[in-house]
């Protein structure tokens, strides 16, 4: 038995790093959305944070709402993970929880996406709206931009 021990000891020690690194989870932090530029203070500002793969779509694992204030509003995340993410936020401002379009297409309400990654005839494109979130705390910046009916203050 002793030999068993001696031998299965040098093994056990030379994985232990490796298992203790595989086990150690990704820091997490809260980042901040100051969205500028929102037209008034109906609704809410809603914040869908999305890995690659999700973004884009409604389904984006990390959501901040706020309710929504004329000039600019702050929407928080708490409890993500660092990683790279791309920001998709719209302003509710009927509070229906989406996006709502004229003719199924053109968006009504305002949109906003990180890195200003806005274009008026298409959607932006994760190269574009992409950033790299590290953990800890973070503030980002976006415009509130809106194709139909009047903009927000310009204000900063």
């Amino acid at each position: 038995m002793e030999r068993m021990v001696r031998f299965l000891a040098p093994a056990t020690l030379t994985l232990a790093p490796a298992l203790l690194t595989a086990a150690a989870p990704l820091p997490t932090g809260t980042l901040t959305l100051r969205v500028w530029n929102v037209r008034n203070s109906a609704g809410e500002v809603h914040v869908n944070l999305c890995p690659h793969d999700q973004f884009l779509k409604p389904d984006c694992p990390y959501r901040g709402i706020s309710p929504a204030h004329e000039g600019v509003t702050i929407v928080t995340v708490s409890g993500l993970p660092a990683g790279r993410y791309a920001a998709q936020v719209f302003h509710d401002e009927n509070r229906n929880n989406k996006v709502d379009r004229l003719f199924g297409k053109l968006p009504k309400e305002g949109l906003a996406f990180s890195n200003d990654a806005f274009k008026r005839l298409a959607a932006p494109t994760w190269e574009d709206a992409q950033f790299v979130f590290p953990g800890g705390a973070q503030t980002i910046q976006l415009k509130m931009r809106y194709l139909l009916g009047a903009s927000g203050p310009s204000k900063r």
